[in-house]
């Protein structure tokens, strides 16, 4: 039998307007295999995922349009959900009517904030709605470790939302864990390592090229092409491509170069792995190293053939010791729970803070599909004390 956590620190949240039928939302406890007591810098007994799951009122079933109308009042009200975030890091929605992309394209909408446009995405992500893509297309087999979303890039999404149109039976867990506990552990038990990061920062290289790489990547133009069309010649490409990456305005910071006769790009970012929370300005580990050492850098892994494509070393260029990584590895997998989806369950990350990613599940490829939503809050992190220069700052790309 398995232990619940109680979410202590929440009343139900409701709202008193004149909607026909205002929602209640009521903090449920899920297993612990599903939901865990964040350690510090969160305040006691704060949990992860914080659940929510609306009530009847006066005998009426819950809509999507009731649902809706009060996060946009909340939202709008206080910021009540971004201040829930910021707490908790993650949300889970259950048992709301969301049944579509179009559903849950509404219900992202309704929080209020930017739709978000990753300049050199590393994964394949085709529009099914407004703003409402695959959370990824990876063979089933494929684990992706937890990471905050985009850490590759000067500007990564503030919000996460992810949607459950159907899971497996077995596997297919979509993890969650705190970057903020992830930096407080890993200060405590490799100190070096975090002085070397917040003095350095991290150079991010990644390779693209014409055509697809492996299964659910990004080709060239789905990373950089918003403004290629067919019929582009290869000179009338690379210019759009590197006008998209010059919209970041980071100089020296950002660099690239092309091989291949122009058919490859290999792309390098100077960046912050500490960050600050726009909100709460407590600093937090937003990083993809310990899936970089998990997918890539471990030679059990069935993708470490693929570490030529993505790199992850220190900001002056020199590697990253395997032991540091594998250390960053080994807490995540203490801190993290593993969500066991249910249809229409909607989990929602503050991407600044919590970390996500995607399990192997048994069955057919199509038995999983989740997906996903990107958005901006109004302000982007922060920086860290100990880190100093130009490359620390994080950029929203200009339109």
């Amino acid at each position: 039998m398995t232990a619940s956590i109680a979410p202590r620190d929440v009343e139900q949240l409701k709202l008193d307007s004149d909607v026909a039928f205002p929602l209640v939302f009521e903090p449920v406890s899920l297993p612990s295999s599903n939901q865990r007591v964040l350690g510090r810098p969160h305040p006691k007994d704060t949990v992860t995922p914080l659940a929510l799951q609306p009530l009847m009122v006066e005998g009426v079933q819950p809509t999507l349009e009731s649902a809706i109308s009060t996060i946009r009042d909340l939202q709008a009200k206080e910021g009540l959900f971004t201040k829930k975030l910021a707490l908790h890091g993650t949300l889970l929605f259950r048992g709301l009517p969301i049944h579509s992309a179009s559903d849950f394209s509404k219900f992202s909408y309704a929080f209020g904030y930017s739709p978000h446009e990753i300049i050199g995405i590393v994964v394949d992500r085709p529009l099914l709605a407004p703003n409402i893509a695959p959370a990824n297309e990876a063979p089933k087999e494929v684990l992706i470790y937890n990471h905050n979303e985009s850490p590759q890039v000067p500007h990564a999404p503030e919000y996460i939302f992810f949607y459950c149109h159907s899971a497996p039976t077995k596997g297919g867990e979509t993890p969650i864990s705190s970057s903020l506990e992830l930096l407080q552990r890993a200060k405590e038990e490799m100190p070096e390592f975090i002085d070397i990061l917040a003095e350095k920062g991290i150079l991010s290289k990644v390779t693209y090229k014409v055509e697809q790489q492996y299964a659910g990547g990004s080709t060239l133009k789905q990373a950089f092409g918003k403004d290629i069309v067919d019929g582009d010649n290869k000179a009338t490409r690379k210019r759009k491509v590197e006008e998209q990456i010059k919209r970041y305005g980071r100089g020296e910071h950002t660099t690239w170069k092309w091989t291949d006769d122009d058919e490859t790009l290999t792309l390098t970012h100077h960046l912050p792995v500490i960050r600050t929370h726009p909100h709460t300005n407590l600093p937090t580990l937003f990083t993809g190293l310990a899936a970089y050492y998990k997918n890539f850098v471990d030679d059990s892994s069935p993708n470490s053939s693929r570490r030529n494509i993505t790199k992850q070393l220190y900001g002056n260029g020199t590697p990253i010791p395997e032991e540091y990584l594998k250390r960053l590895a080994d807490i995540t997998d203490k801190i993290r729970v593993l969500h066991k989806w249910e249809q229409s369950d909607v989990l929602v990350y503050d991407n600044v803070i919590s970390q996500h990613g995607r399990q192997p599940w048994e069955g057919k490829q199509e038995d999983r599909v989740i997906l996903a939503s990107l958005w901006d809050g109004d302000a982007v992190p922060g920086q860290y004390e100990g880190s100093q220069g130009d490359w620390v700052q994080v950029v929203q790309a200009s339109a």
